[in-house]
């Protein structure tokens, strides 16, 4: 049996240090990220061990993966030390994506309720159109609240609690609030789109897009053990194309709710979702040549075949 370690501990942030963060910690050769968090919050009283954040002393980035050893941590290794933040009072992944998603549910539902009351001229029925575009994006985030609760599994426990108020606006503001105001106005283009031919090519395009990316997420958690944190590699399901076909799904079922609901704000939207999910893909990408190397076959485009 391997014999114990000592690892300094330093706080990452000397303006605002961690109280009573002992000076080092006497650890068993199999100690996990995870494992010395519990330690340290357990030696500083902090009563949630999520709060404690642990980075490497020379890249000063944070030691993402809770089920690694310690002593596979190069950086930390080598060095024999940790620095350490307090990240303050955290909230589940799963609770702000259900949180994330509720927003444009809700919002999109009270502004057709309310269609009389938020419009001039608004006393007749919505278009088909219209209530075909409610449908496609009441349906979206529904389906993205199931897989948050039954198909998902996160790497990391928690994340800051205020996080949640930055990531919801997107949701709530966006395809939530301006979305639903432009698209069931009496005089948006789906109120007035009279072609059912453009109508039925945005439903096959968004069924086409949602289908595929319930089976790329179904697959993605099939990859993952319960509660755990490795990765292996993908293939099908459109990663001999890209490296988050994901991605490229939601855009496709996304690019359908455009056709279907005219709308320039469910464009804004989409753009700028899809310049954050590129964003993504770019970091997935370095990640697996990194964790992967050769046995990695390596992609070009992260989303889009040819474009992105």
């Amino acid at each position: 049996m391997a014999a114990p370690t000592t690892l300094k501990l330093t706080n990452r942030s000397p303006k605002q240090p961690v109280k009573k963060l002992p000076p080092s910690l006497e650890l068993a050769a199999d100690a996990t990220v995870e494992d010395v968090k519990k330690l340290i919050a357990k030696e500083v009283r902090i009563g949630d061990y999520n709060r404690v954040g642990l980075y490497d002393p020379s890249t000063k980035k944070t030691l993402k993966n809770r089920k690694a050893l310690i002593a596979d941590e190069e950086g930390v290794a080598s060095a024999g030390e940790v620095l350490v933040k307090d990240l303050g009072t955290q909230i589940s992944w799963r609770t702000v994506f259900v949180i994330e998603y509720l927003g444009p549910i809700l919002i999109h539902t009270a502004v057709v309720a309310a269609r009389p009351y938020l419009y001039k001229n608004a006393e007749g029925a919505m278009s088909q159109t219209q209530w075909l575009s409610y449908g496609m994006i009441v349906l979206h985030f529904v389906k993205r609240e199931f897989e948050t609760l039954f198909v998902h599994k996160f790497s990391a426990n928690t994340m800051p609690f205020f996080n949640v108020f930055k990531n919801s606006f997107f949701y709530w503001a966006i395809s939530g609030a301006l979305c639903a105001f432009t698209i069931y106005s009496p005089t948006s283009l789906a109120a007035k789109a009279d072609i059912p031919v453009i109508d039925a090519l945005g439903t096959a395009l968004y069924l086409f897009g949602e289908t595929g990316n319930a089976l790329v997420h179904r697959y993605l958690s099939s990859l993952r053990s319960t509660g755990g944190t490795e990765r292996k590699i993908p293939v099908g399901y459109g990663f001999n194309l890209v490296t988050c076909p994901n991605y490229m799904f939601e855009i496709l079922s996304w690019v359908g709710i455009i056709l279907a609901s005219r709308d320039w704000a469910v464009v804004l939207f989409i753009a700028i979702g899809a310049a954050q999910m590129f964003d993504w893909a770019k970091g997935k990408e370095r990640a697996y040549r990194k964790e992967f190397g050769d046995s990695y076959k390596k992609k070009r485009y992260g989303i889009l075949p040819g474009l992105l």
